[in-house]
């Protein structure tokens, strides 16, 4: 019988430091998730002011064209053609 308890007492000990290694590791995954959520945020915030920051670029760059500026005048020429394109569309819709 002392064989047996042995066994038993063995077992208990591995089944006790498997149980504290899963919930070390539960631990560890949560910490591991709430980073990852706290990152996608930081990336998405930073995306969004990268778009942002794009858009002013190209009024900067227009209004730059319109002020003077030799190096974006066919940009900013095509990008007015562009607009009163849209602008004949739209005056054409409402004419229908």
């Amino acid at each position: 019988m002392s064989v047996i308890a042995e066994i038993i007492d063995t077992l208990e000990n591995k089944l006790e430091k498997l149980l504290t290694k899963t919930n070390g590791l539960e631990r560890h995954n949560q910490e591991l998730q709430i980073e990852i959520n706290q990152s996608a945020i930081i990336i998405q915030n930073q995306s969004e002011e990268i778009a942002a920051l794009k858009k002013q670029y190209d009024t900067l760059k227009i209004a730059s064209s319109l002020m003077g500026n030799d190096d974006n005048k066919r940009e900013t020429k095509l990008k007015i053609n562009s607009l009163i394109r849209e602008i004949d569309y739209c005056i054409g819709q409402l004419s229908d």
